[in-house]
């Protein structure tokens, strides 16, 4: 896969981006568990990331060989961002966890 080898700026659009899917789960949550908000989160970034592997390659023979390299790529990009997020609310665990600071479900 044509992957970043190294780690991307983020600019303040990342983050904007990442509120408005974050924001959009929480609306989510009013109506559905958490945990299932999570799952269908999960399948969404899984499917859009195979569809741009997909658009990336325009063969199917090229997606099938970069396949295992993506899936490794995103796997480890996930991994990395859980992690950092884990140990930002470890740090923050008083804060983050007060009555509406998060979803319920």
């Amino acid at each position: 896969m044509n992957a970043p080898t190294t780690k991307p700026t983020l600019g303040p659009e990342f983050w904007e981006r990442a509120d408005q899917v974050i924001a959009l789960a929480n609306q989510q949550c009013m109506h559905s568990p958490a945990n299932e908000v999570a799952t269908s989160l999960l399948y969404a970034a899984a499917r859009f990331n195979a569809f741009l592997v997909a658009s990336k390659t325009n063969d199917v023979s090229k997606m099938q060989q970069e396949k295992d390299d993506a899936v490794a790529f995103f796997t480890e990009q996930y991994k990395r961002m859980l992690t950092d997020n884990f140990n930002d609310y470890i740090a923050n665990f008083d804060k983050y966890t007060q009555p509406g600071a998060a979803p319920k479900g």
